[in-house]
């Protein structure tokens, strides 16, 4: 079984190691909860179909409580991030598009989750787009037991690509794994009609179940409505540098994660 101890300062501050990460700010107008950037092809996880840089959200160093689904937390949720995009005005019947990559360093009974859900102007979820969860096997696109979404995904399921995932966004976990389970799902595209005319925006998360360790991330492309962008080009980031990522805070960390398995 996992345990916590060991799990020091990664709120504060995001160490990369070894898979060192440059990466971008997320595009102007966006919000972030939490651990969030823009990278190039990095790792498992290589530049959108569109071909282009992606943005991304990651359980590491992301606070406690943030990354539940918005319809509220299925019992064991710990520690996440959120990702919003910009407001857009649409028509009844506007198409709403995107990719998305699902990628988990965790496995075994420890299902950490992703989703995306629309959201209007005032801050209510309007339709939950998809679900992505660890499983050990089987399908994790849509998540297991989790609430049906309502895009329309190609393909519509899919099984994990396994193995430990090199994914600079994983932090210390990347190109490690907890079990079966871990690895990515490769790009999947939603694409969802919006029934009624208004102003909404995008929202995506992840988060970590149980426990805090082993993190697990989402990255997303090509979010247009009826065809055009709401996420502008933004440069591709040398992934050879190394960052520190949502915690303003210089130097190096003292400390190593540890995780003690009781078999």
């Amino acid at each position: 079984m996992k345990s916590p101890f060991g799990y020091l300062c990664l709120a504060a501050l995001l160490s990369i190691g070894a898979g060192q990460l440059h990466a971008a700010p997320i595009p102007a107008g966006w919000t972030c909860v939490g651990t969030c950037g823009t990278l190039g092809a990095d790792g498992v996880v290589s530049l959108s179909p569109l071909g282009n840089p992606y943005q991304y959200v990651t359980t590491a160093g992301g606070p406690t409580g943030a990354g539940a689904l918005p319809s509220g937390p299925l019992g064991s949720e710990t520690n996440g991030s959120t990702l919003s995009t910009s407001i857009f005005t649409a028509t009844a019947g506007t198409e709403l598009n995107f990719y998305f990559n699902y990628v988990t360093s965790d496995g075994a009974g420890y299902a950490d989750y992703a989703w995306a859900a629309l959201f209007d102007s005032s801050n209510n979820p309007v339709s939950l787009l998809f679900t992505a969860r660890t499983l050990p096997s089987g399908t994790i696109v849509p998540g297991n037991g989790m609430p049906d979404p309502n895009a329309t995904l190609a393909p519509a399921s899919v099984p994990i690509i396994g193995g430990g995932p090199v994914w600079s966004p994983l932090g210390s976990d990347s190109g490690r794994c907890y079990d079966a389970g871990c690895g990515y799902t490769g790009w999947i595209n939603s694409n969802y009609i919006i029934p009624d005319a208004g102003d909404y925006y995008l929202k995506v998360g992840v988060v970590n179940w149980i426990d805090q360790l082993y993190a697990s991330g989402l990255a997303l492309d090509g979010v247009t409505v009826d065809g055009v962008p709401i996420n502008p080009t933004s440069p591709v980031p040398e992934p050879s540098t190394f960052l520190l990522l949502g915690s303003g805070m210089a130097g190096a960390v003292s400390m190593m994660r540890r995780r003690i398995f009781n078999r």
